[in-house]
């Protein structure tokens, strides 16, 4: 079969590798189609801490089951499936409170542990979850992008009162606002970024106000309308939005933090507990995988939104260097199988 590689950064390579078996309790997958995300162009250029080289790269990926392990039912055989790149222990501490996602021992498919990215790839069974009939394979790739939003929300709880600010208009900034509008039907939802063209496809995706910060003030302009953002969402990942988010939120707001930005953030502790504001932190996905199924099936998002390119997968290399220079045109791009 043909993987993918990253032998070392910046240096990537198609291979052929011997065809897995899976071990009990792992299916195999026959890959289908898969997405790019930015850390797996932070893998291929050497920007990952936690990636181990060699590695296949990739954790967006559905396809179909082609062979199974010891104790795995037959009647998996040939479901379509979309693969949970989170792989946990199920019993220490994070895990015991329903949070696999931080699991103390957690490998995540693509960065740890081989990925996607290749024409065949071995899985535990419980991370393949099965696709409905009437969620085509092109939305059935994008499930994982969006269990990103679906995590976010279930800190955030957002309700139909919420005035919400995204910062960033990114592939994960735009999956939010789809679930914050298309979901929980929340009142506003105002989109910052620095790019015009990213900014147009948040509105696409149901932003109600967008701003570019780069050229305006995003401190006068809500000032001047009076809005103080009850939900703030961080999916641009800068170190100085988390002070600034703290002193544009209402009193009782809730913060929401998505980045791995490894420079400090200063922050005045008194805007905090002053206002009373709830700061969460987002990683991964805690089994949401069903929740976006039930998205998908009810039509309340639209991954048609986000897809502005395909590759087949021998072009990769084209591909991710279309993702990571233009942030104008390009969004979500996908490779075909």
């Amino acid at each position: 079969m043909k993987s993918i590689v990253i032998q070392q950064p910046n240096t990537l390579v198609i291979e052929d590798r011997p065809l897995p078996t899976p071990a009990a309790g792992e299916v195999r997958v026959k890959v289908k189609l898969a997405g790019i995300c930015g850390s797996d162009s932070h893998i291929y250029r050497g920007h990952n801490p936690f990636a181990k080289y060699p590695r296949v790269i990739g954790h967006e990926f559905f396809g179909v089951i082609d062979a199974v392990g010891d104790g795995v039912d037959t009647a998996r055989l040939g479901q379509r499936v979309s693969v949970d790149p989170v792989i946990s222990c199920g019993h220490c501490y994070p895990c015991s409170v329903g949070k696999p996602n931080v699991c103390t021992s957690l490998v995540v498919l693509g960065v740890h542990r081989d990925g996607g990215f290749s024409e065949y790839a071995v899985v535990p069974a419980k991370n393949a979850w099965v696709i409905p009939d009437a969620i085509s394979d092109k939305h059935a790739v994008m499930v994982e992008p969006f269990t990103i939003a679906a995590n976010v929300t279930g800190h955030a709880s957002p309700t139909e009162q919420d005035v919400a600010l995204i910062y960033g208009a990114g592939p994960m900034g735009l999956v939010t606002v789809q679930a914050l509008k298309g979901v929980y039907k929340v009142k506003q939802v105002i989109v910052v970024d620095r790019i015009d063209e990213r900014l147009a496809m948040a509105e696409r995706s149901g932003a109600d106000w967008v701003i570019n910060n780069g050229s305006q003030s995003l401190p006068a302009l809500l000032e001047e309308k009076g809005i103080k953002p009850t939900l703030i969402i961080d999916a641009a990942c800068h170190p100085s939005i988390l002070q600034e988010a703290v002193t544009l939120a209402s009193p009782a707001a809730r913060i929401v933090l998505m980045g791995f930005s490894s420079e400090p953030s200063q922050i005045v502790q008194q805007g905090i507990t002053g206002k009373e504001i709830s700061i969460f932190s987002s990683r991964l996905n805690a089994n949401k995988f069903p929740v976006v199924n039930d998205w998908l099936t009810k039509g309340l998002i639209d991954p048609d939104k986000l897809i502005t390119h395909a590759f087949e997968y021998q072009h990769v290399k084209d591909a991710i260097e279309l993702f990571e220079k233009d942030q104008r045109q390009c969004c979500k791009v996908l490779l075909t199988f």
